[in-house]
């Protein structure tokens, strides 16, 4: 066990109508709110005029939507300048991961007379300031509205990175199980497969042995096992949906990392393929997790017995190679997921260049050492 420090200062609302609280939250944060958001869909599901009326008279609201999956710099730089250019005082995001980690970088960015991208990529710049920002969570997914991370692409250089900052943490979350209803099928399995990667990511993990966490582990992935298909079977499962949307906040808080140093594995080459294919985070990963873990069995004998017991846990496995065909049942089958980027439309990529991006800074120490050959391998099993 190493030493760590965990703090987590965003005040929760959660259960249905939670909403109705977010005049008195705003009250003392200024007059000037910018709201965020995605597509259309908040238009169209009458949630954003219900979120207005919630508001109420006493503020003057700014809107920037059309924010979109691993989102862009374009979408930052267009809420920096509506924040600058009206003096914004907070920010209030409503949506799922994508929209909140935009939301996170416009608020740090309006803070400083510099390209929010250098707080990203280049000199990555120390956060040190940010809008306070408020968020109505509409999909489970990220939990970002309970982290003080944020996953930007640079639609110019092809680049998705993440970055972290005490001044990023949302300073109150709104999460009503009701309002993801509305999530289609496929981006709730995504959202599903998404919060899996997060907790799976520390679970496999040499650097800090921590077994309270690890069993806390076990049960929320098996949490999110079995909500995510009770959620496909009835969109409007209450307790499934809201089980879902609790567990993805906690996945991601630093909970789980125990004061780990080590890097993960899984995510710097998605990061890769979404940052080139834009294609969906949850996705991505679901393809991958299954040929990692079956590299790391190879590669690394010793790894057999931690998969062992992360199957007879889980998913309730005779053994190791049970429990990656045990994943790959729920993923696949029980979430719908492709199980191949070919299936996707990527059977063509180039695994050797892209693999090099992925290990552009060294190699990934991770839970198994992967190096560019390694990467490569993972890459080609994936299509």
């Amino acid at each position: 066990m190493n030493n760590f420090y965990f703090q987590v200062p965003t005040k929760i609302y959660y259960g249905r109508d939670c909403i109705d609280n977010i005049k008195d939250e705003l009250e003392n944060s200024g007059s000037k709110v910018l709201i965020t958001y995605g597509g259309g869909s908040v238009n169209k599901s009458g949630l954003l005029e219900r979120i207005k009326l919630a508001i109420g008279d006493g503020f003057e609201l700014f809107e920037c939507g059309g924010i979109e999956p691993n989102p862009k710099m374009h979408s930052i730089r267009k809420g920096v300048e509506i924040c600058k250019q009206n003096g914004i005082d907070m920010i209030l995001a409503i949506g799922g991961g994508s929209v909140i980690d935009a939301s996170k970088a416009i608020a740090a960015g309006a803070c400083v007379d510099f390209d929010a991208w250098e707080f990203f990529g280049g000199p990555r710049r120390v956060i040190e300031k940010a809008l306070p920002l408020d968020t109505v969570v509409t999909m489970a997914s990220t939990g970002s509205e309970m982290t003080c991370g944020a996953v930007i692409s640079n639609e110019e250089t092809l680049e998705k990175t993440g970055r972290s900052g005490f001044p990023l943490f949302p300073r109150v979350s709104y999460l009503d199980p009701t309002l993801t209803y509305s999530v289609p099928r496929h981006q709730t399995a995504c959202g599903a497969a998404d919060i899996f990667s997060h907790i799976f990511e520390c679970y496999f993990n040499r650097d800090s042995n921590f077994d309270f966490l690890s069993r806390m582990m076990e049960g929320a992935m098996k949490s999110v096992v079995s909500n995510a298909k009770a959620a496909m079977e009835n969109p409007e499962d209450y307790e499934a949906r809201g089980n879902l949307l609790w567990t993805a906040s906690w996945a991601m808080n630093g909970l789980f990392a125990g004061g780990s140093r080590q890097m993960w594995s899984c995510h710097p080459i998605e990061h890769e393929l979404s940052a080139k294919f834009d294609i969906t985070h949850g996705l991505g990963l679901a393809i991958i997790m299954p040929k990692w873990l079956r590299y790391c069995m190879e590669e690394f004998p010793d790894t057999v017995e931690k998969v062992s017991e992360f199957g007879a846990n889980v998913f309730g496995s005779k053994d190791a190679e049970g429990a990656v065909k045990d994943m790959e049942h729920f993923l696949y089958t029980e979430l719908g997921l492709s199980d191949s980027l070919g299936d996707i439309g990527l059977e063509d990529i180039d695994t050797r260049e892209l693999a090099k991006a992925v290990c552009s800074g060294g190699a990934i120490r991770g839970y198994c050492e992967l190096d560019e050959d390694a990467v490569a391998k993972i890459l080609a099993d994936c299509k």
